[in-house]
């Protein structure tokens, strides 16, 4: 639907915002400066949620094309146990979306309105209230629009990852991060903060200064007498360093941070190309469990496009040089909707990968981010349609449901392929720790390296983050003002 003007009875920011959700959602453009054909002169869209009476918010909606109005309203009420600030946005939401798909017959999202990264955080907030199943089922799909399927989802989610969540009630127990990031080279869809690896030099300095965070993350862990649950190596990819750079890395990790409580140790070994059985080998050599591999697609034609600089039997070798070097536990991360790709793809994909026999499998739709090459050139690429996509992951799913993997941790990001979402999937009783915590912002998370955030909890379930420069040189420039503001957090959480 391509609009010519459009007028919103609010200027607050969260309005907008929300607003402009359920407008992107349905593909409502506004005004864009190429069209000279618009469906409509005028989209009006008036809330009316500050009279008391109402308990609840009124929205219209009207539509104009030359004199002809099409007016279409809605009503919704807020919840007894629910907070007018909250409740209202809700509901905004939830009008326009009854009104696009009841009155303008769009096609119903599979998430409903329901948007954020962390949907089961939802859950387990209706849980806390006291809900059942069934009861968190219904306010998904009554409060949300949320499909059946995916209410099932992140409610069968939400109950796996509540053990693991207990364990964040324990203030002194904490994870760590440490950020690599540089990599071969950089893929189309990729909006990561991450360099192309740099020279030498430039890189022995990244170490160096990465070192001495280190040190100073490791004081703070002993002075705070902080418990060590889970530690991961990410990026970026840590192993595009040279073998000698790799095996210091993972020996200073491990010396600083490997103690009785890891029950975790993983590093991202995500381009094939950038591995070597060496680096395996320094992967067992310090105590690391679990090792990501990153396929993305088995479509060396794809991997041609996305700038990925390898082929699908360098993934091969991959997977054979983990498994000889003798770790037990790989991820393997696809993405679904990359350029040119189909239903033949996805299948032909997902059936190689699991011919790998892998420990984890982490499906990710493709987003268009911000920043991405992919994002620049859009209008000049062949992507496939929402129900293309849909239809692609139904049958990776339907596949990685029939080798054994569960469902234990989800998150979303903005314009996602098909309107989907990133699962990760693991065997029974081996989901990954650290992507639990990360999701569920719980547990304090410190982060070492460029780029990298460190996430602090304080009583009450507050969280405060403290992010280290994207910027290469700012980081190198600029290090004890992040270690400082880290400190400062800290003290303020866990001080006297």
């Amino acid at each position: 639907m391509k609009i010519k003007t459009f007028y919103l009875n609010s200027t607050k920011e969260i309005i907008v915002k929300i607003v402009k959700e359920i407008l992107v959602l349905f593909k409502v453009e506004i005004n864009d400066a190429n069209d000279t054909i618009f469906d409509y002169d005028e989209l009006k869209i008036e809330n009316i949620y500050d009279d008391v009476a109402l308990n609840g918010v009124k929205t219209v909606l009207t539509l104009r094309k030359d004199e002809k109005l099409w007016t279409y309203t809605r009503q919704s009420f807020l919840h007894d146990d629910e907070s007018v600030k909250a409740g209202t946005n809700r509901l905004i939401k939830l009008n326009l979306y009854h009104i696009f798909c009841e009155d303008l017959q769009a096609k119903k999202a599979p998430w409903g309105i329901l948007h954020g990264v962390r949907p089961t955080k939802i859950v387990h907030r209706l849980m806390e209230q006291g809900l059942d199943r069934q009861g968190v089922i219904g306010r998904l799909q009554g409060d949300y629009e949320v499909q059946i399927d995916k209410a099932n989802l992140i409610t069968d989610i939400a109950y796996l990852q509540l053990p693991f969540l207990a364990k964040a009630n324990d203030p002194k127990l904490i994870s760590v991060y440490v950020g690599i990031p540089f990599c071969p080279s950089r893929c189309l869809y990729c909006s990561f903060p991450s360099s192309i690896l740099p020279s030498s030099e430039m890189t022995r300095k990244y170490l160096q200064t990465l070192n001495y965070e280190i040190t100073k993350i490791k004081a703070l862990i002993e002075e705070y007498d902080f418990k060590v649950q889970s530690i991961y190596v990410g990026g970026g990819t840590p192993t595009s360093l040279n073998e000698n750079d790799f095996d210091d890395l993972l020996s200073l990790v491990a010396k600083s941070f490997k103690g009785d409580y890891v029950e975790e140790f993983t590093v991202e070994a995500g381009r094939p190309d950038s591995l070597s059985l060496e680096k395996a080998k320094s992967i067992v050599k310090y105590g690391a469990d679990r090792v990501s591999v990153n396929p993305q697609t088995m479509q060396d034609r794809t991997l041609s496009l996305i700038g990925r600089k390898h082929t699908s039997a360098d993934i091969l070798r991959a997977f054979k040089q983990v498994r000889q070097a003798g770790i037990k536990h790989v991820n393997t991360d696809l993405i679904i909707g990359l350029p040119g790709e189909d239903i033949k793809d996805a299948q032909d994909t997902i059936n190689k990968v699991i011919d790998l026999a892998p420990d984890d499998i982490t499906l990710h739709a493709l987003a268009l981010k911000k920043g991405s090459e992919l994002k620049l050139i859009r209008d000049n690429i062949v992507l496939p349609d929402d129900e293309t996509v849909q239809a692609m992951a139904k049958i990776m799913t339907n596949a990685i449901d029939e080798y054994g993997l569960i469902p234990y941790y989800i998150y979303r990001q903005g314009y996602m392929s098909g309107q989907l979402e990133n699962v990760g999937y693991s065997k029974k009783g081996q989901e990954g720790i650290y992507n639990i915590q990360i999701m569920g912002e719980r547990q304090t998370i410190l982060g070492v390296g460029g780029a990298a955030t460190s996430k602090i909890t304080y009583p009450g379930k507050r969280l405060q983050t403290s992010f280290n420069a994207k910027d290469l040189y700012t980081y190198l420039n600029s290090i004890d003002k992040y270690i400082e503001r880290r400190a400062m957090l800290l003290k303020e959480a866990y001080g006297d």
